[in-house]
């Protein structure tokens, strides 16, 4: 397994360009299934994740082409084959999940394994089942499968979700695009991605009002036609760019940053008092002289602050002026980082959901392992600041979420390298 060694002590100056969203992504490429004509997308990351998603598509009859490099992605599915999703794929990625409603919606049949566990929390998909149901389908969950039927088709319906879900916002979205009739998701995600996501279906001819609110209106239509569609930005790369020279010192501008997909984080970095201004290709973060003060973060679905961005703002405050709390509440667990952390000097403690950071003036390098994958980048971050040398082991993590982030840090001018081990 390749690790990372950071050498701390540098200021960051320069520009790093922003890459499309992962969560986007691994959504919109589920969506060719809905119909026989290929969907285009343009702005892709290159990351394992989509390949974890793109092979799962070719196992259920796809063709994906990756062009210029991987940056666009034409997926086509003029007749699903297979319409089982197998455990030795979905096992490695939870957002496999979303193959369901598609298929379901498409061709009136769909067995899915269950994803399983995660390192993270629980994250059932009990909602994704629920609403489905709701919409008329046929579940039967056996030998680890979720085995749905919609022989008649699908039918719109008014589902309520009980606490928000993404990912059943976008499963529920795509198969009632479909359906028969007039869906109404009420308490729906509002997240981006989900913006994104219906913005591409409309492109591919669904009638959808209402995404980035927390009623979402969809009138199915008998089929969808090939579409060409650009990927949001990354907002939470975004953010943990925006952490680098806050971080370290130092000055970048993030070329294609929006500050609309991350304003609840950024208004938290503003009073740590790093500075953040518009550009004309995206955002420019600066931090000059003297500590960042302390500031307290509570998460939540969006448009608060991100849970994806809780470990990477942990390890900025751990060089806080004072004391923050840190309060998770989407997912359990998330606080895996902390151990690791304060290994390199932090002062953290974890009680259930929250956690108080009282700042230290400095950190100093260690080995370290990553737990996840934003625990991952939130190590490289503390590294960067850190005295000495840091080496960041397990980060096939951070490969699933950031493409090529030591490229990006070191023409910032960190001083960081991927380790490649040799298997003994």
């Amino acid at each position: 397994m390749d690790s990372i060694l950071v050498r701390g002590g540098q200021r960051l100056n320069g520009r790093i360009s922003i890459s499309g969203a992962k969560n986007a992504c691994l959504a919109l490429m589920p969506a060719a299934l809905l119909s026989d004509e290929p969907l285009t997308l343009t702005n892709a990351p290159r990351l394992s994740d989509i390949r974890t998603m793109t092979a799962l598509l070719e196992s259920l009859g796809c063709e994906v082409a990756a062009l210029q490099q991987g940056r666009v992605l034409v997926v086509g599915t003029e007749a699903i084959r297979d319409h089982t999703a197998d455990y030795e794929i979905v096992r490695r990625m939870r957002a496999s999940i979303l193959v369901l409603g598609p298929m379901l919606a498409r061709d009136g049949q769909a067995v899915v394994s269950l994803p399983g566990g995660c390192a993270i929390g629980a994250r059932p998909v009990d909602l994704h089942l629920a609403g489905l149901e709701a919409l008329g389908a046929k579940l039967d969950l056996r030998d680890g499968y979720v085995h749905a039927t919609a022989p008649r088709r699908l039918r719109g319906a008014t589902f309520a979700f009980p606490t928000v879900s993404v990912g059943a916002t976008e499963n529920l979205l795509m198969a009632a695009s479909l359906a028969k009739g007039t869906t109404v998701l009420k308490n729906a995600a509002r997240e981006p991605e989900i913006v994104d996501l219906a913005q591409c279906l409309r492109r591919m001819g669904a009638q959808i009002e209402g995404e980035g609110t927390e009623t979402i209106v969809i009138d199915g239509v008998e089929r969808l036609r090939g579409a060409t569609h650009p990927v949001v930005t990354d907002r939470i790369e975004l953010g943990t760019y925006m952490l680098a020279p806050a971080i370290t010192g130092g000055e970048v501008e993030l070329i294609g940053g929006r500050r609309d997909l991350v304003a609840a984080f950024a208004d938290r970095l503003e009073a740590a008092g790093v500075e953040i201004s518009e550009t004309a290709e995206g955002l420019k973060v600066s931090r000059q002289n003297g500590r960042i003060r302390a500031v307290d973060v509570v998460t939540a679905p969006f448009p608060g602050f991100p849970t994806d961005l809780q470990a990477q703002m942990m390890a900025l405050l751990t060089l806080a002026d004072g004391v923050s709390h840190l309060e998770e509440r989407i997912f359990e667990n998330r606080f895996m980082h902390a151990p690791e952390l304060s290994r390199m000097g932090a002062k953290i403690e974890v009680h259930g959901g929250g956690a108080t950071v009282t700042g230290v003036e400095r950190l100093k390098g260690a080995p370290v392992m990553a737990t996840d994958l934003r625990a991952s980048v939130s190590l490289i971050l503390a590294g960067l600041a850190a005295e000495g040398e840091t080496r960041v082991a397990r980060v096939y993590h951070l490969d699933r979420g950031y493409e090529r982030v030591e490229e990006k840090l070191s023409a910032c001018g960190a001083s960081i390298e991927r380790i490649h081990e040799r298997a003994a």
